[in-house]
């Protein structure tokens, strides 16, 4: 079992809708190399769990906010990937 109190929680505020930003996360973990690969493995309206090499968990979460969507990703071991992802979302004005 993991250790919870070793995740990296990132945030970023996006322009782009909630829906979008899953759209995206979908991809950019589903097009990743092999070995940083990740698919979905349970999905709301507002978020997605995605497991990758391992059974390592990545989750995205994106709500609306004040002109702009509120994203947050976590993981344990994928932090870097994570921090990829949400520098290829445009900017909240």
């Amino acid at each position: 079992m993991h250790n919870q109190s070793k995740r990296t929680l990132q945030q970023h505020r996006t322009s782009v809708t909630p829906a979008e930003v899953l759209r995206a996360a979908r991809a950019f973990f589903a097009e990743g190399s092999s070995i940083y690969a990740a698919f979905v493995e349970k999905e709301g309206p507002n978020h997605l769990v995605l497991r990758g090499q391992g059974g390592e968990e990545i989750v995205i979460a994106a709500f609306a906010d004040q002109g702009g969507t509120a994203v947050s990703g976590s993981s344990y071991m994928f932090d870097q990937q994570v921090a990829r992802f949400l520098t290829t979302l445009a900017p909240a004005a």
